[in-house]
């Protein structure tokens, strides 16, 4: 929406101001404009603050938070405690959610499932990611993550923004705000949608925020028109769009050089890339292109919507330059018959992202390229409802949980954190989720504390007050 009357008058009225005063601001925004890499970048003005091992990531996110206790974490002593009441001095004073606060019983659930040492390194991982198994010496397993919200929205909030309420500006959009673009044909941050029930995943999830609005992620979706209202219209040749489009660039222009508004420039870029995007997303979203053995490597079916075909294009979009691609695979939130349901889900997930790591790698940019696995939260040790055979689920469990991440300047085949004997407490190395969150903007040569954005007359960051990088992570 344009400003209004009175808004334009008093923008006008500053513009006056400006004129009289500093003529020079002028010919500075217009420099800034036709050569912007001489002038400042965000934060500090000297990012990156450092050389990056990472130029790009890959987060694969698994929304619902996968049970920890049946994959990634082992504890053999769950097996002897099944069916018993979890000791209270364990649980101590953690709050628990509505579903289970009116439990008469915590009853300990041991995992149904068998872990298996994998390579050099003797990662152990649940029977159910074989394929995961083949790149355990790549991959960097925390098993000491924490974080603060109960339920998903908010916890999704947190590690996705670094704070569970919302409207601040996600990773992507930092990345994109703080080291800019590699590419002039697609945008910076883009997110890939999988999987099917369980918790909504909701666009604020790649929100800008309070950053300019040229730092949104934005979706592509998996068939059909991979960006809405990206296509021409019936009766209209690409001719015609790109007269359409000069012609509303030419009165936002106008609009532009009568306020100065920022938000003005961005909708001109972003019609001008759209109109680019016509010529390149189709050849990129055509996956029938790959050969043969690269789609059976991933699992990948072209025409299909599926977290395999999504993992093959997140490779194809960090090869042409994108800096943060996002994959949501919906459906891990296992509150009842999880045995079943995480059969489902690694069966969906397991091959493709080890395909990718793998891929990545043949391809000799794992080293410049981070991947991350890993949901909002962990599970309980206790079921939740009641014990039957080997029927169970977990409810939500934010005081530690598993994730893992690999190349991009990442140490493989380590293993950081420990929590104690029932996978309820970190006793070893814990990772909040701002040291996580720091330790992903070090890997791409940006110090935490210093990519701010003054917002409202405070300086924001995404980690808030706190955050530390785990050095452990680090090759």
């Amino acid at each position: 929406m344009f400003p209004s009357p009175a808004e334009e008058n008093l923008a006008q009225t500053r513009r006056s101001f400006f004129t009289r005063t500093s003529a020079g601001l002028g010919s500075a925004a217009l420099a800034s404009l036709l050569k912007p890499e001489l002038f400042a970048a965000p934060g500090d003005g000297t990012i990156p603050h450092f050389a990056p091992k990472a130029k790009r990531v890959i987060y694969l996110f698994m929304s619902g938070g996968p049970s920890h206790i049946d994959l990634y974490d082992p504890k053999p002593k769950l097996a002897e405690m099944h069916g018993k009441e979890l000791p209270a001095s364990v649980r101590g004073q953690q709050r628990v959610t509505l579903m289970t606060r009116n439990q008469g019983q915590f009853l300990v659930a041991a995992s149904s499932f068998k872990f298996i040492k994998h390579g050099q390194s003797g990662q152990e991982l649940t029977e159910l990611m074989p394929h995961t198994g083949k790149i355990a010496d790549d991959i960097a397993i925390i098993r000491s993550m924490h974080t603060e919200p109960i339920n998903h929205d908010p916890a999704v909030n947190f590690i996705q923004t670094g704070s569970g309420v919302a409207g601040r500006p996600t990773l992507g959009s930092w990345m994109s705000y703080g080291l800019g673009s590699e590419n002039k044909n697609l945008p910076d941050f883009i997110v890939l949608l999988s999987g099917s029930g369980g918790q909504p995943v909701v666009s604020r999830y790649w929100s800008n925020g309070f950053l300019p609005s040229k730092y949104q992620g934005v979706q592509f979706r998996s068939q059909g028109d991979p960006v809405l209202y990206l296509s021409n219209p019936p009766g209209i040749d690409a001719q015609s769009r790109k007269s359409l489009i000069d012609g509303v660039n030419e009165l936002n222009k106008l609009k532009f050089d009568s306020l100065a508004d920022p938000e003005i420039q961005t909708r001109i870029n972003s019609y001008e890339l759209a109109y680019r995007m016509q010529m390149s997303v189709p050849e990129l979203m055509d996956l029938s292109s790959e050969p043969k053995g690269v789609q059976e490597k991933y699992g990948a079916e072209p025409g299909k919507s599926s977290f395999a075909n999504n993992c093959l294009l997140a490779r194809r979009l960090v090869e042409r330059g994108v800096r943060f691609v996002q994959l949501y695979h919906r459906d891990w939130d296992h509150h009842g018959d999880l045995p079943n349901r995480m059969r489902q889900q690694c069966g969906q997930t397991d091959q493709a992202a080890a395909a990718l790591v793998q891929d990545l790698k043949e391809r000799g940019m794992l080293d410049e390229t981070l991947v991350i696995w890993g949901g909002e939260f962990g599970r309980t040790t206790y079921n939740q409802g009641a014990l039957k055979g080997d029927s169970y689920g977990r409810d939500h469990h934010p005081r530690c949980y598993s994730i893992w991440m690999a190349g991009g300047g990442i140490k493989g085949g380590v293993t950081v954190g420990q929590t104690d004997d029932f996978g309820y407490n970190v006793v070893q190395d814990g990772v909040h989720v701002h040291d996580f969150q720091a330790t992903v903007l070090h890997l791409l040569g940006i110090n935490h504390e210093k990519l701010t954005y003054r917002f409202q007359g405070r300086d924001f960051r995404l980690t808030d007050i706190s955050g530390n990088v785990v050095q452990k992570l680090l090759a």
